[in-house]
């Protein structure tokens, strides 16, 4: 169907970009510790308004959630930026992103500007893509291995 010179030619790209990947997988983690970054210090250091927004927005236990989501953002900030970790820490991270979604962002339709669920979505997506690849080669993880 393709002529042989354009096959080889796009699986010569395709094997270039590929070399790309553990790259991508590290700018991912990095990307996303510095976005949970700002969010879990505001959450130290107003534990107690934390607290009580989540009550306001009747959260069951938000005492509970709000320690709960303070120590996941805290370690995600830590595991991620280390590359230790990677697959267990999505786990937690995904479940804050789906909760934040549906509990902040979603009423304000997708529109970041709007606060909207187009961030917390990007989070969850890449959070995905490092529960399903793993940290890559530039981690502690990948360390561990050998």
């Amino acid at each position: 169907m393709f002529p042989e010179k354009i096959k080889i030619a796009y699986h010569n790209y395709v094997a270039g970009t590929a070399k790309l990947q553990n790259l991508s997988l590290l700018l991912i983690r990095l990307v996303l510790a510095y976005g949970f970054y700002n969010p879990a210090l505001m959450k130290v250091k107003n534990i107690d308004g934390i607290i009580a927004w989540f009550a306001s927005m009747g959260m069951p236990m938000p005492a509970l959630n709000a320690y709960l989501a303070t120590t996941t953002e805290l370690l995600g900030v830590l595991l991620l930026t280390l590359g230790l970790g990677v697959r267990l820490i999505t786990i937690p991270l995904i479940i804050t992103m789906i909760v934040a979604i549906a509990t902040v962002h979603w009423s304000h339709g997708f529109e970041a500007g709007n606060n909207g669920f187009e961030i917390p979505l990007y989070y969850l997506l890449m959070l995905f893509a490092l529960l399903t690849f793993g940290a890559g080669k530039y981690s502690l993880d990948a360390a561990a291995k050998k």
